[in-house]
């Protein structure tokens, strides 16, 4: 007699997506949480009431207010990275090799992630988070210049670092301002200026001598 396939899934397979259902559902209230309060003048007890949970859950999943906080700048970040890399590996595998043309796929996603989620985008420019979160913003942010000088090709000199480091700042300047653009045909002008200047300010072209 054939043995019967047990399709039931797993106690620890459900167990793993209530836990993950649990952490969405928190995150999704802090974020709505953090962008009408502010991180300083919201509470635990904020979060747990939007979120239909309990303190003792918030506790269990993230250790506090402030955990809660950065594990939602982080996903914020993360998407960022998945859409610019998704977005870089496309172009890739359409047969383009311009560094340049690559890293403008990538800024363009990076942009449209800032309009996507705007609301994060304007907490986290308010510099409003807790004790320790500017210094992880900034190293995040030399990561995220690193990146970059990887994929233009950049050199290790230091025009070559300041030139890397101006057009990473052009875009975190540009996803601020797309951000706080009322309506999507003022973000999509935004963007599109920032993606002109980066075109101006091509690494790749060689200083021409006076």
């Amino acid at each position: 007699m054939a043995r019967k396939t047990n399709t039931r899934p797993s106690a620890n397979a459900w167990q793993w997506s209530r836990t993950a259902e649990t952490r969405r559902g928190m995150l999704a209230a802090a974020r709505e949480v953090f962008t009408e309060r502010g991180f300083a003048d919201a509470s635990v007890a904020d979060v747990v009431e939007r979120a239909g949970s309990s303190v003792g859950s918030l506790y269990h999943h993230f250790g506090g207010k402030a955990e809660l906080f950065l594990a939602l700048w982080e996903d914020h970040q993360d998407a960022h990275e998945e859409a610019a890399s998704a977005a870089v590996a496309a172009l890739r595998e359409a047969g383009e090799t311009n560094p340049l043309e690559l890293f403008i796929a990538g800024a363009q996603a990076f942009l449209e992630g800032s309009w996507q989620r705007r609301d994060l985008v304007r907490l986290l420019m308010d510099g409003d988070g807790p004790p320790g979160f500017e210094l992880m913003r900034r190293t995040r942010n030399r990561e995220w210049v690193r990146q970059n000088a990887v994929l233009l090709g950049a050199g290790t000199d230091p025009v070559d670092r300041v030139t890397v480091a101006v057009l990473t700042t052009v875009i975190g300047e540009a996803a601020r301002e797309v951000a706080a653009c009322e309506t999507r045909t003022e973000a999509d002008t935004v963007a599109a200026a920032a993606i002109r200047l980066i075109r101006r300010l091509d690494p790749l072209v060689e200083d021409e001598e006076p």
